[in-house]
């Protein structure tokens, strides 16, 4: 298959991004800073995801929760289509209090893979309205409806595994230094000192609570800065620079193993 095709489609609902792809792509490990849902059309892929490895054909949902590691790659040679639906963080809460009738905000998908043609419809229905070219007066109505129905079912149709482990304060205290200013020189030795550890203990973990060496975390929470500049206007090299990368090139890279389309094409989406 070739390099494939991505498409981000102008979206009906704040805080919602609706994308379909096909592709052939090995994506680097990486993560959103939004909830994901997905559903594969054609093919399969195998991944790492937060329940360890997993395996996704056609017909299964897909699933990611904001800071998740994850990676994906075809199974044969043939690629595989998918769409997918990223909620903004402040979206999912405000569903889940809605559903919950005000008992909790919190959330998480808790199955990476799933088959369920219930929750396939709410999603392809939510799909549609999200990425409609035909405004009508019902279409913010029938998005929110779309919405509650899609994550009250996929939200409570799967039990969780318990809670994750909690980030050591001492690491905690690391990972912030790094997410205050993702374009700052940070060395080694500074996350270290911020957290009294060795810079191993920091290595390690890191890689315990994140699935992310400290560098790697760096990069990706870089990455995550320069999508928002570029999703908001800002010129490529500009972004680059902000976003503490060399230049415009080595953003490039970064940004294509990990997500399968170049900055270029992902600032196109939005115009």
């Amino acid at each position: 298959m070739a390099k494939g095709r991505f498409t981000i489609f102008p979206s009906r609902i704040g805080g919602v991004e609706a994308v379909e792809a096909a592709s052939g792509h090995s994506f680097d490990r990486h993560t959103h800073e939004q909830f994901g849902i997905g559903l594969i059309h054609q093919g399969a892929q195998k991944s790492l995801s937060g329940r360890g490895m997993v395996e996704a054909g056609a017909g299964d949902m897909i699933t990611v929760n904001p800071g998740e590691v994850h990676d994906g790659m075809p199974i044969g040679d043939a690629g595989r289509s998918w769409r997918m639906l990223y909620f903004d963080p402040i979206v999912i809460a405000d569903a889940m209090e809605d559903i919950s009738q005000s008992r909790t905000r919190a959330a998480e998908f808790t199955a990476p893979v799933f088959r369920d043609a219930r929750i396939s419809r709410h999603f392809q229905a939510l799909f549609g309205v999200v990425t409609t070219t035909k405004a009508c007066d019902r279409t913010e109505m029938l998005g929110e409806e779309c919405l509650l129905s899609l994550l009250a079912n996929a939200m409570r149709a799967h039990d969780g595994q318990g809670p994750a482990e909690p980030v050591p304060a001492a690491i905690a205290r690391a990972q912030r230094l790094i997410d205050d200013d993702p374009a700052a020189a940070i060395a080694l030795a500074d996350l270290a000192e911020v957290a009294d550890l060795s810079r191993f203990q920091v290595v390690r973990g890191f890689a315990k609570s994140f699935g992310l060496t400290p560098h790697a975390y760096l990069v990706q929470r870089r990455i995550d800065l320069v999508r928002g500049l570029i999703a908001r206007g800002m010129p490529l090299a500009e972004a680059a620079a902000e976003g503490g990368f060399a230049d415009q090139s080595h953003m490039t890279r970064i940004f294509a193993r990990k997500y399968g389309l170049s900055p270029g094409a992902y600032a196109q989406s939005f115009h």
